[in-house]
């Protein structure tokens, strides 16, 4: 028996089949990440992606194609996660836009939607790579249209597709580099195959299908009022510049950081030509700012409570109080505490934790830019597998003007703030900001969780990667040696400042040895040492 319409009804139990596959599935599609790095998670965040799409389609109860389609399409472009979860959520936007008017989907509808939807998808990736998802999705949406020239069968059909779908994943792997080192397919490509053999299912079956239990988990998500009032030891945020009648010199530069270190903590002081930036956590901002006047005239002076903004911020989370409205606001993305902390220490008015394999929402950040309740927030990912969902939460924030600067990783963000000047206007302040971050170069260390071979590089499970601009450069024996070795080429090409961020798994000693390794080899660089706290990075480096 053919079926030659899909209607809303069917289209709801496709879905959240779909959905439920993807769920058992998810690790399956990680394990196809080429990069060996600890965070291959295209699975995870196309499935975590599909779930949220499925929970809104799951409310309705309507044999209308285009209302299912419109519920999924709004589920998916705010629980979008990661890079593959945006453009998984583009897919399902395009392919609604296709259905928009019709209550159920024949052979010709299906061929206008699919067509849709790798158009959309397309536009949606700024270079778009051949030999991904958006490749098969393209190969789907033609070979439908050519076999819906013959045919009104959609199960006829469908089944052509699919065939033809499974060559081109297979092609996949010999059209980019990287997947033909490894032999494996594209994991976006694989993972859009399974959910549409899922939903071919899920039309067949005559049993009610519903989301299965436990699927799905959220990002957690944090904010200055993450923290006990108890543990604010140094209760005013002090910030301001100083302006010098000469150039700072790194005397000055030292003796002013030796000073807060007995007034507080959370100190960042940085020195440009005839200016210098202070933050500090202090109980006697007074005795800060005598001090400072002593080197220079004082400007932009901001003095905030931090155990009245904590009170308030726990009321405004139990939905009583929002914060007092204002022009600019931050909002950051971090993993580790002790990034987060850094973070909001810079001024960021909310911290989301995420990062590293766990991608925060579309909806997590529209959340965030909300509670900041700003004319116009400014958004740092720190991790380029983040900005295209902030690019969507730009385009679907209606009253909140959001400024991307797209901060790939950590050490950028930090610049990020600290080239801000409130002082000049947000749209000099964003040009400002996104060139500062292009001359910050960044190392990682981690783990290699599997076996490859990357850029002519044997790569063995557990083998110590040290990774330069997201590339990795060499393999090493030891965490430190690798840490090391990074830095010696990090610093071939010179630097003025070295940051070191130790993870978690880094304890007091590593990080000594590695303090005096840069203290002995680079003395005249200027060197900060930060406990991050992030997960599955050892250390993350930056020079500039």
């Amino acid at each position: 028996m053919s079926i030659k319409t899909i209607d809303g009804i069917q289209l709801r139990k496709m879905i959240i089949a779909g959905a439920n596959a993807f769920e058992r599935n998810k690790s399956a599609i990680d394990a196809l990440n080429v990069f060996p790095v600890p965070d291959g998670d295209t699975g995870t965040n196309m499935s975590m992606t599909m779930l949220t799409a499925a929970k809104e389609v799951e409310k309705l109860d309507t044999p209308n194609a285009a209302d299912i389609m419109k519920a999924m399409s709004g589920g998916s472009l705010r629980g979008a996660r990661g890079n593959s979860g945006v453009i998984v959520s583009q897919l399902v936007r395009g392919f609604a836009k296709g259905v928009d008017g019709h209550e159920v989907i024949t052979a010709g509808v299906m061929s206008v939607a699919l067509a849709r939807a790798s158009e959309t998808a397309y536009k949606a990736v700024m270079k778009p790579k051949e030999g991904t998802i958006l490749t098969v999705a393209r190969a789907l949406a033609q070979k439908w249209a050519e076999c819906a020239e013959d045919s009104d069968d959609l199960e006829q059909i469908f089944a052509e597709v699919m065939r033809y779908g499974h060559v081109m994943l297979k092609r996949t792997t010999n059209m980019l580099p990287e997947l033909k080192q490894a032999g494996v397919v594209d994991a976006g490509g694989k993972g859009l195959l399974l959910f549409l053999e899922a939903a071919a299912h899920g039309a067949r079956s005559k049993k009610v299908i519903t989301l299965e239990s436990g699927t799905g988990a959220e990002a957690v998500k944090l904010s200055p009022a993450a923290s006990s009032l108890a543990e604010i030891k140094h209760g005013y945020c002090t910030e301001f510049f100083i302006n010098l009648s000469h150039a700072a010199d790194e005397t000055m530069e030292d003796d002013f950081k030796k000073y807060l270190e007995g007034m507080g903590d959370s100190i960042v002081v940085v020195a440009d030509e005839d200016m210098i930036k202070v933050h500090v956590h202090t109980n006697h901002p007074g005795a800060v700012l005598e001090y400072a006047i002593r080197q220079g005239a004082v400007d932009s002076i901001k003095i905030e409570n931090m155990r009245q903004q904590h009170t308030n911020l726990i009321k405004f989370n139990g939905e009583q109080t929002p914060p007092e409205a204002k022009d600019i606001g931050f909002v950051a993305v971090a993993a580790g505490s002790g990034i987060a902390e850094l973070m909001t220490a810079l001024g960021a008015d909310e911290v989301i934790e995420g990062g590293q394999t766990m991608n925060p929402s579309t909806e997590d950040i529209l959340a965030a830019i909300a509670r900041v309740n700003a004319k116009e927030v400014f958004v740092l990912p720190n991790n380029k597998n983040i900005i295209l969902a902030v690019q969507q939460a730009q385009e679907l924030s209606a009253e909140t003007k959001v400024r991307l600067i797209p901060t790939k990783t950590i050490p950028q963000g930090v610049t990020a703030f600290m080239t801000y000047m409130p002082d000049i206007s947000p749209d000099a302040n964003e040009e400002k900001m996104r060139k500062a971050i292009d001359k910050v170069k960044t190392g990682q260390i981690t783990y290699a969780v599997r076996e490859t071979k990357v850029d002519g590089l044997e790569i063995k499970e557990g083998d110590v990667l040290c990774m330069l601009e997201g590339k990795i450069v060499k393999t090493a024996d030891d965490i430190q040696s690798g840490a090391k070795e990074l830095l010696d080429a990090m610093m071939s090409g010179g630097g003025d400042v070295i940051s070191v961020y130790y993870g978690k798994d880094v304890d007091e000693d590593q990080a000594s040895e590695l303090e005096e390794y840069v203290t002995e080899n680079w003395p005249d660089c200027d060197l900060g040492m930060q406990y991050g706290e992030q997960p599955l990075y050892h250390y993350i480096l930056s020079v500039e």
